[in-house]
């Protein structure tokens, strides 16, 4: 159940208006500035549903989502899925391409042997992992019909939408906001997050880019969001102890095993989060040299934060270098 908080602020002549609740494993919010003919508990209850769609849709934690029974679908049959998820699988498939596999979402076996996925019990000894194979692309293993929203796979692959689903899921907040034609507002999952206009003071709406530090949130740099979306992908919040090796959830498809890098975190800004997410999750994986590459290559924005000599560096792309340095 959603929790809504309206305040009348007198200056705009607008209500102020916060929404927030469980999704994901996580939780979602949403601030808005909205005339006050609205019907903000109706909108709330459609930003509710829209959040909770997408996790019945994509998660591989429920057993009944359209994701749960896509990998459970024998290979070579078709499984019907949802225009949400058929829409997410190509984009995850194109975005894999144009990173040469760095963003892969068949490492659902990966992620649960390790620990991180809904088996939750690690089948890998870290100690005896270096025989890991790489993953194969999932273009290969994968075909979609999206006009036809059904989906097969020709091989056992578990497919796993962790670097992509939240993105889509803020991408649905902010349309149910879009669709009531309200012009100010900041939505995120997460961490994950995209923005909508100014606020009326004429303000952008900042967002605190997070330090990369294994034991507390303390922002390292604040970004002004207007009309975009950023997403940051990271190995500092999502990992374990396993026999004092410190391993990240993060996998990286060309090893076939956990990420091992000099990258704390990537973040990336991007016109939707869909694209922010995944982009973030293969500049993560890709490395310095090669995820700067891509960046340039792709014009991406995209701020890369390195650990080294027990402080943080940073290398920017785009809108980043640009900006001040943090």
């Amino acid at each position: 159940m959603s929790k809504t908080s309206i305040e009348w602020s007198p200056d705009t002549r607008m209500n102020r208006c916060r929404v927030n609740g469980a999704t994901m494993g996580t939780r979602y919010d949403v601030q808005f500035y909205a005339p006050l003919h609205v019907d903000v508990k109706a909108l709330a209850a459609e930003l509710e549903t829209a959040v909770c769609a997408v996790d019945n849709q994509m998660s591989n934690w429920k057993p009944d989502s359209d994701l749960s029974r896509l990998n459970r679908t024998a290979p070579g049959f078709w499984a019907p899925v949802s225009a949400n998820l058929a829409a997410v699988l190509v984009r995850a498939l194109e975005i894999g391409h144009e990173t040469d596999n760095a963003f892969n979402i068949g490492v659902g076996e990966l992620v649960d042997a390790w620990g991180f996925g809904p088996a939750s019990a690690r089948r890998i000894d870290p100690k005896g992992a270096s025989d890991q194979a790489p993953i194969l692309p999932v273009s290969a293993l994968l075909e979609v019909d999206i006009q036809q929203c059904r989906a097969r796979r020709h091989a056992e692959v578990a497919l796993d939408l962790c670097g992509i689903a939240k993105g889509f899921g803020v991408d649905e907040l902010a349309s149910v906001l879009d669709r009531h034609g309200l012009s100010s507002w900041l939505v995120g999952i997460d961490g994950e997050m995209r923005a909508r206009g100014r606020k009326p003071d004429d303000s952008l709406w900042a967002i605190a880019v997070e330090a990369p530090d294994y034991a507390q949130r303390a922002a390292i740099s604040v970004i002004e969001l207007g009309n975009a979306a950023i997403a940051t992908s990271g190995d500092y919040r999502h990992w374990a102890d396993i026999d004092g090796m410190r391993i990240s959830h993060t996998m990286d498809p060309r090893t076939g095993s956990p990420l091992h890098g000099e990258i704390a975190s990537v973040t990336v800004i991007a016109p939707n989060c869909t694209d922010a997410d995944a982009y973030a999750t293969a500049l993560m994986v890709l490395g310095m040299k090669e995820g700067r590459a891509l960046a340039v290559q792709r014009n991406l924005d995209a701020l890369f934060i390195v650990r080294g000599g027990g402080a943080f560096h940073t290398i920017a792309t785009g809108c980043f270098a640009d900006a001040t340095p943090p």
